[in-house]
Protein backbone atom coordinates (compact mmCIF):
# COMPACT_ATOMS: atom_id res chain seq x y z
CA UNK A 1 0.00 0.00 0.00
CA UNK A 2 1.31 3.06 -1.21
CA UNK A 3 -0.49 5.42 1.72
CA UNK A 4 1.15 3.98 4.89
CA UNK A 5 -1.06 1.77 7.27
CA UNK A 6 -4.42 3.06 6.20
CA UNK A 7 -6.82 -0.11 5.12
CA UNK A 8 -9.12 1.67 2.96
CA UNK A 9 -12.47 0.28 2.88
CA UNK A 10 -15.22 1.78 2.12
CA UNK A 11 -18.00 2.26 4.65
CA UNK A 12 -20.04 5.28 3.02
CA UNK A 13 -19.69 7.02 -0.03
CA UNK A 14 -21.52 10.36 -1.36
CA UNK A 15 -20.80 12.31 -4.78
CA UNK A 16 -22.16 15.70 -5.56
CA UNK A 17 -22.05 17.23 -9.49
CA UNK A 18 -21.44 20.86 -9.04
CA UNK A 19 -21.22 22.50 -12.48
CA UNK A 20 -18.20 21.22 -13.85
CA UNK A 21 -16.95 19.83 -11.04
CA UNK A 22 -17.95 16.16 -9.02
CA UNK A 23 -17.11 16.02 -5.27
CA UNK A 24 -16.47 12.68 -3.54
CA UNK A 25 -17.44 12.30 0.58
CA UNK A 26 -15.96 9.17 1.38
CA UNK A 27 -15.90 7.67 4.99
CA UNK A 28 -13.06 5.16 5.17
CA UNK A 29 -11.60 2.42 8.15
CA UNK A 30 -8.45 1.99 9.06
CA UNK A 31 -6.99 -0.86 10.22
CA UNK A 32 -7.19 -0.03 13.58
CA UNK A 33 -11.01 0.59 13.11
CA UNK A 34 -10.62 4.18 12.81
CA UNK A 35 -13.08 6.54 10.54
CA UNK A 36 -11.32 8.85 8.42
CA UNK A 37 -13.16 10.67 5.84
CA UNK A 38 -11.74 11.82 2.37
CA UNK A 39 -13.02 14.89 -0.07
CA UNK A 40 -12.08 14.61 -3.72
CA UNK A 41 -12.89 17.27 -6.06
CA UNK A 42 -12.40 15.76 -9.25
CA UNK A 43 -12.83 18.29 -12.37
CA UNK A 44 -13.40 17.65 -16.38
CA UNK A 45 -10.49 18.85 -18.48
CA UNK A 46 -10.76 18.97 -22.34
CA UNK A 47 -7.34 18.22 -23.60
CA UNK A 48 -8.60 18.55 -27.67
CA UNK A 49 -9.68 16.41 -30.52
CA UNK A 50 -12.27 15.28 -28.12
CA UNK A 51 -10.75 13.93 -25.50
CA UNK A 52 -11.14 14.78 -21.93
CA UNK A 53 -9.17 13.76 -18.45
CA UNK A 54 -9.91 14.52 -14.69
CA UNK A 55 -7.83 16.48 -12.85
CA UNK A 56 -8.60 15.56 -8.88
CA UNK A 57 -7.52 16.74 -5.64
CA UNK A 58 -8.08 14.76 -2.28
CA UNK A 59 -8.52 16.27 1.06
CA UNK A 60 -7.47 13.31 4.13
CA UNK A 61 -9.42 14.23 7.12
CA UNK A 62 -8.97 12.29 9.73
CA UNK A 63 -11.31 11.46 13.47
CA UNK A 64 -9.34 14.26 15.51
CA UNK A 65 -10.01 16.99 13.54
CA UNK A 66 -13.92 16.60 12.85
CA UNK A 67 -14.88 18.78 15.13
CA UNK A 68 -12.45 21.76 14.25
CA UNK A 69 -13.46 21.10 10.43
CA UNK A 70 -16.63 21.58 11.06
CA UNK A 71 -16.65 24.25 13.40
CA UNK A 72 -14.76 26.17 10.52
CA UNK A 73 -16.62 24.98 7.72
CA UNK A 74 -20.05 26.76 10.06
CA UNK A 75 -18.02 29.73 10.87
CA UNK A 76 -17.15 30.50 6.95
CA UNK A 77 -21.17 29.38 5.73
CA UNK A 78 -22.06 31.64 8.48
CA UNK A 79 -20.07 34.55 7.32
CA UNK A 80 -20.95 33.88 3.45
CA UNK A 81 -25.13 33.67 3.98
CA UNK A 82 -24.39 36.73 6.64
CA UNK A 83 -22.26 38.62 3.32
CA UNK A 84 -25.26 37.56 0.99
CA UNK A 85 -27.97 38.86 2.94
CA UNK A 86 -26.40 42.14 3.18
CA UNK A 87 -27.39 42.77 -0.98
CA UNK A 88 -24.18 43.48 -1.69
CA UNK A 89 -23.22 40.21 -3.15
CA UNK A 90 -25.09 37.48 -4.97
CA UNK A 91 -27.83 34.82 -3.41
CA UNK A 92 -26.62 31.87 -1.86
CA UNK A 93 -29.46 29.59 -2.93
CA UNK A 94 -27.92 27.23 -5.99
CA UNK A 95 -30.15 25.12 -7.91
CA UNK A 96 -30.38 21.40 -6.71
CA UNK A 97 -31.38 18.19 -8.90
CA UNK A 98 -31.01 14.71 -7.72
CA UNK A 99 -29.80 12.25 -9.59
CA UNK A 100 -30.95 8.58 -9.87
CA UNK A 101 -28.26 7.41 -8.23
CA UNK A 102 -28.74 9.26 -5.51
CA UNK A 103 -25.41 11.97 -5.76
CA UNK A 104 -26.76 15.78 -6.81
CA UNK A 105 -26.17 17.88 -9.11
CA UNK A 106 -25.34 21.94 -7.49
CA UNK A 107 -25.10 24.56 -10.10
CA UNK A 108 -22.71 27.35 -8.47
CA UNK A 109 -23.33 29.61 -11.59
CA UNK A 110 -25.00 32.26 -9.26
CA UNK A 111 -21.98 32.27 -7.00
CA UNK A 112 -19.79 32.85 -10.08
CA UNK A 113 -17.96 29.81 -10.32
CA UNK A 114 -17.47 28.38 -13.93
Amino acid sequence: MSEGTYYREDIFSKSVRAGKRTYFFDVKVTRGKDLFMTITESKRQIEGEGQFSFEKHKIYLYKEDFEKFMEGMTDTMDKIKELQNSGEYRSAEPDHKTHEDGSEEVSFEKLGDE
